[in-house]
């Protein structure tokens, strides 16, 4: 049974992960590692030491404190990562330059959802 703690940050690295465009074989050749044992670390089957986890932070270029944030109001419950694919959509929609484009997308996004941003809203 894998440690809640774990989970935790295995949820954050693949989140990271994904959103910075990598893949887990990326990843495994910056440790010099397997992408299964990637997998396994993402998965909190196996728990990631502090040693590698200092490398996978220098790697994805945040601080090792990020994969704790958020652990604390999510100790009894599952942590509120992305799912691969938005991440997936968030990360190439950020390499969009045009900000009229990403407003249209945005826009077309919100009315395809049936969302009313809050400063729409409270305009009516």
């Amino acid at each position: 049974m894998s440690h809640p703690v774990d989970i935790h940050v295995g949820k954050k690295l693949k989140n990271l992960r994904v959103l910075r465009g990598q893949t887990q074989t990326d990843v495994a050749k910056g440790l010099n590692i397997s992408f299964q044992q990637v997998q396994k670390y993402e998965l909190g089957r196996n728990r990631i030491s502090a040693s590698k986890l200092y490398e996978i932070a220098n790697i994805l270029n945040v601080p090792p404190a990020y994969f704790f944030e958020g652990l604390d109001q999510n100790a009894d419950s599952t942590s509120p990562v992305i799912d691969e694919e938005t991440a997936r959509i968030a990360a190439v929609f950020g390499k969009i330059q045009d900000d009229r484009l990403k407003a249209q997308i945005r826009s077309f996004i919100d009315a395809v959802a049936g969302y009313v941003p809050a400063e729409t809203a409270s305009n009516n």
